[in-house]
This record gives structure tokens, C-alpha cells and sequence, in this order.
């Protein structure tokens, strides 16, 4: 049975999403890297000491669903059955997770800030080698008795590099082009065969 977040964390969970709007907003406007951490703070009403008790970088408040994502990319592959190859079972399990991705103007102006920023850039890499850790047990559970960390590893970092790449293609292209196609179609490469119809 669950417990109800107590009122600490609720009021923790408010002020950092307070925080993660003022600083988005303000990531937008002017831009990343022009967006110091002492305008986030004082445009949240908060001491800069006070930001860095729920971010440990400027980067981590833009990158802080990233995390999180690993996370729910691992409970979706839990919800898929066991017979689904890794390919195919990693391609859903992202697949519903980054559904919400839409062209809108400030998530294509978010993508490109985080694909031109090498620090953005640099961070997302940490990032997403927890998710690594985190998808590991059920690659490798996906692959057999016989399956080692190795190729588990291997099948999770290029799955992810995929979508990396065609992220960035996407940002590129201005949310025209369609994502899930576009990993697809960067995962035929790495497997040299041809790319699956997307749905």
C-alpha cells in the first residue's frame, strides 16, 4: 500500500516545480547559457543557496525529466511481455514514454538548446547512463539464460544513441519530420536491415 507524501514533501515537490517553470521560462526567452542561476533564484524568490537544495547544476533543472525517464522507459518494459525481443520491446517502452514529444514551438526550442549547449549535451550523456543500470536486468532477461552484460549493454547503449540521433534530427528539422520514424529508421542502420513501418 502506498503512503500519501507528507507535507514536507509535497511543499518540496511544489517549490521545485515552481522553480523548474521560472527558470524553463526564462531558458526560453533568452536563451540557456545567457540564463545565470542567480535570475532563476531571484525570479523564483529564493536565495541561491536555497537552489541548490533541489538542483545540483543550472543544466539539471532543464534535464531533470530526463532522469525520470529512465525510470518510466524501465516500468513500461516491465508491462511488456517477456516473449518481445529487446529491439522491439526497447522501441515500445520508448516509444510510450516519449508519446508527449509534439512540435510545439517551446519543446522544439528546448530540444535545440540542448542539442547546441555542449554542457546540456555532456549532462544528458550522464543521464542517460543511469538508465543503463536501470534497464540492464530486463535486456538481459529479454536475451536468455545465456545472455551476458555485455551484449544487454551494448543493445541499451545503442538504443539509446538512436534516439538520441533522431532527436536531433527531429530538432533539426523543425518537428517536421516524424520521430518515431526517424529512430526507426537510425536503428535499421545500426542493425543493417531495413526500417519497420512506424504505429
Amino acid at each position: 500500500m502506498e503512503t500519501e507524501p507528507s507535507l514536507w514533501e509535497r511543499s518540496r515537490q511544489a517549490v521545485y516545480g515552481e522553480i523548474t517553470r521560472v527558470a524553463m521560462r526564462l531558458f526560453l526567452d533568452q536563451g540557456f547559457e545567457q540564463t545565470t542561476i542567480d535570475q532563476i533564484a531571484a525570479a523564483a524568490g529564493i536565495s541561491r543557496r536555497s537552489f541548490f537544495r533541489y538542483f545540483g547544476t543550472k543544466e539539471d533543472v532543464l534535464l531533470g525529466d530526463l532522469a525520470r525517464d529512465g525510470e518510466r522507459v524501465r516500468d513500461a518494459l516491465h508491462d511488456i511481455p517477456s516473449e518481445v525481443g529487446p529491439w522491439d520491446a526497447l522501441r515500445r517502452a520508448l516509444a510510450s514514454v516519449h508519446a508527449r514529444a509534439q512540435s510545439s514551438d517551446d519543446l522544439l526550442k528546448i530540444a535545440r538548446m540542448m542539442y547546441d549547449t555542449p554542457s546540456l549535451r555532456s549532462r544528458s550523456a550522464e543521464k542517460h547512463l543511469h538508465w543503463h543500470a536501470l534497464l540492464l536486468p530486463d535486456i538481459r532477461e529479454r536475451l536468455g539464460q545465456d545472455a551476458d552484460d555485455l551484449g544487454a549493454t551494448a543493445i541499451i547503449a545503442a538504443a539509446i544513441a538512436c534516439l538520441d540521433t533522431a532527436g536531433e534530427a527531429w530538432a533539426r528539422s523543425g518537428g517536421r519530420m516524424d520521430l518515431a520514424d526517424l529512430y526507426d529508421r537510425a536503428v535499421a542502420a545500426v542493425r543493417g536491415s531495413a526500417a519497420p513501418a512506424s504505429g
